[in-house]
């Protein structure tokens, strides 16, 4: 199991836990405003839109939450207070790549409260471009393998426009190009198969593998990472054995 889909697990059951609901709903919010602003409100013409709408149906958003933050960033176009996307590159404990992608009102206040993170964790910022080519934006679907067998999933993919099936330990994960990505998910929801996560995402092409100790610090970062409001993505290349991910207790 890679450490990408290590990681993907994790903040699945983090985001589970009631006491983090709320800052899932937060980062999706802003996700969806600005996907308004940029693309308009309505989401059959605006492919971002469409996705951040699905990720917050994922987690089980009312209805209502999704059309005021569509209504916001309709009217942040029109005006009202605007965010602004920024990237984030640098290494954390191990020479792990990190990339951090914000969305902020305020960028001297968040590029201070994501270096002082990469500083404490052991890490450091780096400059623009210094680890962005590790990394390829594609579509991925987790289904967890109870749900269907591996040969039957990959011929129903790959036909839909899949590019890829990837074994990762309790789940397979079916990877796409981006412009492939929505297609694909369709044809698994109208299969009847249940997935726990679609999302346009990034891929590391490599990996680090990290010991115990440099595992743990790894972990932390990317915990304080995900907890800043302004964050809204976090990506890393590392990878922990299994064994080291048992012993740290995470779940």
């Amino acid at each position: 199991m890679s450490g990408h889909s290590k990681w993907s697990t994790i903040k699945r059951k983090k985001g589970a836990a009631d006491a983090k609901r709320g800052k899932v709903f937060t980062k999706i919010i802003k996700e969806i405003s600005l996907a308004a602003r940029l693309g308009g409100g309505d989401p059959d013409g605006n492919p971002r839109l469409r996705a951040a709408i699905l990720a917050a149906k994922n987690e089980n958003m009312p209805k209502d939450n999704i059309d005021r933050a569509i209504k916001k960033g309709v009217g942040a176009a029109e005006g009202g207070v605007n965010f602004e996307e920024l990237t984030y590159e640098g290494y954390g404990p191990g020479g792990v790549a990190v990339l951090v992608e914000v969305m902020t009102d305020n960028k001297q206040r968040t590029v201070a409260e994501i270096r002082h993170i990469f500083s404490k964790s052991g890490g450091n910022l780096g400059e623009n471009g210094c680890v962005a080519w590790i990394f390829e934006k594609r579509g991925s679907i987790s289904i967890d393998k109870k749900v269907i067998d591996e040969e039957k999933l990959m011929e129903l993919a790959l036909e839909a426009g899949a590019d890829d099936v990837r074994d990762e330990g309790d789940e397979f994960m079916i990877v796409t190009d981006v412009s492939s990505f929505e297609d694909v998910r369709k044809v698994v929801e109208e299969q009847g198969i249940a997935y726990l996560e679609a999302k346009i995402t990034m891929i590391p092409q490599n990996e680090v593998k990290l010991d115990a100790g440099k595992a743990e610090s790894m972990l932390r970062m990317m915990e304080k990472l995900e907890d800043n409001d302004d964050v809204q993505n976090v990506y890393a290349n590392f990878d922990i054995d299994d064994e080291i991910m048992e012993k740290l207790n995470v779940d």
